[in-house]
């Protein structure tokens, strides 16, 4: 079985939207948190706010841990071309607050573009299952 970590950030402003970003290398694109995964000896806090400038131009800070959420993907389902085992996806969760920094969307990413999405309007998007995951631990969602 291969193992991705990943940490992502939860980001809601002053108007309930959320910041999301548009994953382009699903089988659609869809709606997800900012995010992704470790680096070889990162620690997830840092990786966290890493991927947020990465893929939103904006810098964060973490509020706290939310959860840590574990998914196991069926070989058969995985999105890597030959991948014969399941993959154990173990997503880290932070509530974050944008402290500085200009929304930019990534270039030559796993994302292609970042925007605030009304929370009232989510459910209505294409997203990854991680939104809701990470909304519900947020208390923001059921």
């Amino acid at each position: 079985m291969d193992m991705r970590v990943a940490a992502y950030c939860v980001i809601v402003d002053d108007e309930d939207r959320v910041l999301l970003t548009r994953w382009i290398e699903g089988r659609v694109p869809a709606w997800s948190l900012p995010g992704g995964g470790l680096e070889p000896g990162e620690d997830p806090a840092d990786a966290a706010r890493r991927e947020v400038w990465e893929e939103s131009g904006y810098q964060v800070r973490l509020d706290g841990l939310l959860g840590v959420d574990s998914h196991v993907v069926p070989a058969r389902k995985r999105l890597a071309q030959g991948a014969s085992v399941p993959l154990h996806a173990l997503r880290i969760v932070y509530r974050a607050t944008v402290t500085g920094g200009t929304l930019t969307h990534e270039v030559d990413g796993s994302s292609d573009m970042a925007e605030w999405i009304p929370l009232t309007k989510v459910r209505g998007i294409e997203r990854t299952s991680l939104v809701d995951i990470a909304l519900r631990m947020a208390g923001i969602q059921n």
